[in-house]
């Protein structure tokens, strides 16, 4: 029991360790692209102040926050895959 104990210890370990050199590689993306993150940013204020707003922006609200949400995602996967890419070269 223990060397399962163990071994689940080991597994988290590594796990979280992955973790953080994915987001401190995605953050380092972040800054060698400004524009891509300021973007992110925006579009998260945009979504924020739509979701606030007592109108619907003539039926265009829901739509406008889901599309907005999905152009963050895709941000965010154009920089993990340069952050994959960078550390595999040795960047």
């Amino acid at each position: 029991m223990k060397k399962y104990a163990f071994l689940s210890l080991v597994v988290l370990f590594f796990a979280t360790t992955a973790f953080v050199v994915v987001q401190n590689n995605q953050k380092t993306e972040a800054s060698e692209h400004p524009r891509i993150e300021k973007a992110i940013k925006e579009l998260e204020g945009a979504i924020e102040y739509m979701e606030k707003a007592p109108h619907d922006f003539g039926g265009h609200k829901a739509d406008a926050i889901a599309d907005s949400k999905k152009a963050i995602k895709s941000l965010k996967e154009a920089l993990a895959y340069r952050a994959h890419k960078d550390n595999k070269s040795g960047k």
